[in-house]
């Protein structure tokens, strides 16, 4: 997807013209699906589960390496980190084998996230396997979560960030140099700063930037003022994806504001740009995303453009 040029190149040919079609991308958060070969309960399973975006039909179908590359036509992405995409959990090496026989065969993704149960008695011997894999970088396990209206300060229910058992699993990763991404709604997070802090040497990559849908303006100062809270852990780094509005198409007018926020929290140093695709698709297609990335931060020196679009994604995930 680079042409003839190496991504240094790329890097020294956009610092110099700051034209954003030189701009090389890592895309940090995307999946790919194969539903006829693989058991994705979420995709195959009918009827299909209540979902933040609504009806979700449309993307349980495959999206392997030719689909993504479709998709990110013109754009420069240069190397990419799948995301676990809630394989059958019966299996959870099951899909890092997998990713593994298509990376080689297409040179798609250059690091991915394991799926693990930090609660689960399979925890070391899953562990293991993704530290032995020369893909994974980190893992996922979406901790137990509230609606909003249902939240409280104490919430320490099982398989949620203060469950005891959750915890003992999540002080494993740091033996196996694993990173965590935290998929869970901004309401929690106090109780992710708690975590942070508590496992300072243990990298959190949030995904999504804390799901902020309410944009109201009310919502919308909850949750810069919970990413203010989390911020101040120095483990924790952003993605800011995901931002898709129930309803409505994706757009720098729409998204422009909790992206600008975001970076003006986290600091260009710890935020990464993402596609999110296929799940994404459902309100934009990855060049209105991109381009719309690309259109919010127009105004930014190109040097912390190329941090939030490449230099932070190939230093957090190693690449």
């Amino acid at each position: 997807m680079t042409d003839d040029l190496t991504q240094l190149q790329l890097r020294e040919l956009f610092l110099q013209t700051g034209d954003d079609a030189d701009l090389p991308i890592v895309d940090a958060h995307h999946h790919f699906f194969d539903v006829d070969a693989n058991y994705h309960p979420w995709l195959r399973d009918r009827p299909l589960l209540p979902f933040r975006y609504g009806d979700y039909s449309s993307i349980c179908k495959n999206f392997l390496p030719a689909d993504y590359r479709k998709s990110a036509a013109g754009h420069r992405i240069v190397q990419s980190v799948l995301i676990e995409g809630e394989w059958n959990p019966a299996d959870p090496l099951g899909e890092v084998n997998w990713v593994e026989k298509i990376a080689a065969a297409s040179g798609l993704p250059s690091a991915m996230a394991g799926q693990a149960w930090l609660d689960r008695d399979d925890i070391d011997e899953v562990l293991a396997g993704h530290a032995r894999s020369p893909l994974v970088r980190s893992v996922r396990h979406k901790p137990r979560a509230l609606p909003r209206q249902d939240y409280r300060n104490d919430y320490s229910a099982p398989g949620s960030m203060r469950c005891p058992r959750w915890l003992d699993g999540y002080a494993k990763l740091a033996r196996h140099d694993l990173m965590f991404e935290l998929q869970v709604f901004w309401w929690h997070f106090a109780e992710a700063a708690e975590l942070a802090h508590a496992f300072p040497h243990t990298t959190i990559i949030v995904n999504h930037t804390g799901l902020p849908s309410d944009r109201s303006e009310e919502g919308l100062a909850a949750w810069r003022a919970a990413l203010v809270l989390l911020a101040r852990e120095d483990n924790v780094h952003l993605k800011i994806s995901g931002i898709c509005v129930p309803g409505r198409r994706w757009s720098a007018q729409l998204n422009g504001a909790v992206v600008r926020d975001a970076i003006a929290i986290f600091g260009v140093e710890r935020c990464s740009f993402a596609s999110n695709f296929p799940v994404d698709s459902l309100h934009a297609s990855m060049d209105e995303i991109y381009a719309g990335f690309k259109e919010i931060c127009a105004h930014m020196e190109p040097s912390d453009r190329l941090k939030l679009f490449h230099d932070n994604a190939i230093r957090i995930y190693r690449l």
